[in-house]
């Protein structure tokens, strides 16, 4: 079973035992969060599509770990002047493993 859902106005498709990085939610490792802002589900032949969401539909995951992705530089340079500033950036994440898609 197939779900598409969203957290922090991104959405995710998942299924059971996918690992996934989202956005930093404030949550201790091991932690179990459901999710119900549930957008699809697909099941085999079955498609059930939510206005916007589907009722009573639910995600549920386990948090892995927090983390941050590799550093984006940005280097600021203009020529002849003498000028540049470079700065860097590590964008934190958190890892989930969904452990079940309910309907």
């Amino acid at each position: 079973m197939t779900a598409i859902f969203e957290i922090g106005m991104k959405q995710y498709k998942v299924r059971a035992g996918d690992v996934i990085k989202v956005e930093k939610l404030h949550e201790e490792d091991g932690a179990v969060l459901a999710f119900d802002s549930v957008i699809a589900i697909v099941d085999g032949a079955n498609t059930v599509i939510g206005k916007p969401y589907i009722a009573g539909a639910k995600v549920t995951a386990e948090v892995v770990n927090q983390g941050k992705h590799k550093k984006v530089v940005v280097y600021k340079f203009k020529s002849k002047k003498g000028f540049h500033k470079k700065k860097g950036h590590r964008q934190p994440f958190t890892t989930l493993k969904i452990q079940n898609v309910a309907k």
